[in-house]
């Protein structure tokens, strides 16, 4: 249950207004998009062993997400300098968030359950390893030691309309809970879009 203080969750059916993101590089985006989906990830600290994990399968399937007319925009709640580092390789758009405005915005929460949760333990392990094997081939680099915003960030996924709606929402239960690629494109697959009949 959501403290008294926290702001109440977005869900399916939610309007936001809009705005414009700033990404580290490029132009500033309008959420929403007036020509496609936007899919607002929140992550969690630069550098952020599992967030690479996950990531990495969204690099590897980025044409077919645009092709989906998805559009990707990933916000972490690190400065822009420190994030810079992490993510220059990215196929997408990275957006800054150190005072976790639109974390709050969004209500999108940290929890001792992002690291304490048993179903997370399999895929931190498989971060670390693949992290450290990375960084040791000078492929990445380690994330700080004391994360700006801290370790217990947990992610959240908005899937948002040309309109301002959402579409759909999930909001992390722990650091590895979020939408895996197949759950965006049928989550997008069953958008009526103009002049088409849902299948």
């Amino acid at each position: 249950m959501s403290s008294p203080t926290s702001r109440r969750p977005l869900g399916p059916g939610s309007r936001l207004s809009p705005r414009a993101l700033t990404p580290l590089c490029g132009p500033a985006l309008p959420v929403p998009d007036p020509d496609r989906l936007v899919h607002l990830q929140f992550r969690r600290f630069a550098g952020c062993p599992v967030c690479n994990l996950h990531l990495r399968s969204f690099v590897r399937r980025h044409a077919e997400i645009e092709a989906a007319g998805i559009r990707e925009v990933v916000v972490f709640h690190s400065p822009a300098g420190e994030l810079r580092q992490h993510t220059a390789d990215l196929p997408f758009a990275v957006v800054a968030d150190p005072d976790k405005r639109l974390y709050t915005e969004f209500g999108v929460e940290s929890a001792p359950r992002a690291l304490l949760d048993p179903r997370v333990w399999g895929p931190i392990a498989r971060a670390l390893l693949r992290g450290t094997w990375a960084i040791l081939r000078g492929r990445e680099r380690p994330p700080a030691s004391r994360p700006h915003g801290g370790r217990l960030g947990l992610p959240a996924d908005f899937l948002i309309s040309p309109d301002g709606s959402v579409l759909a929402a999930k909001y992390g239960e722990h650091a590895y809970d979020q939408w895996e690629v197949a759950e965006l494109l049928e989550l997008a697959g069953g958008v009526r879009r103009p002049g088409t009949a849902r299948a």
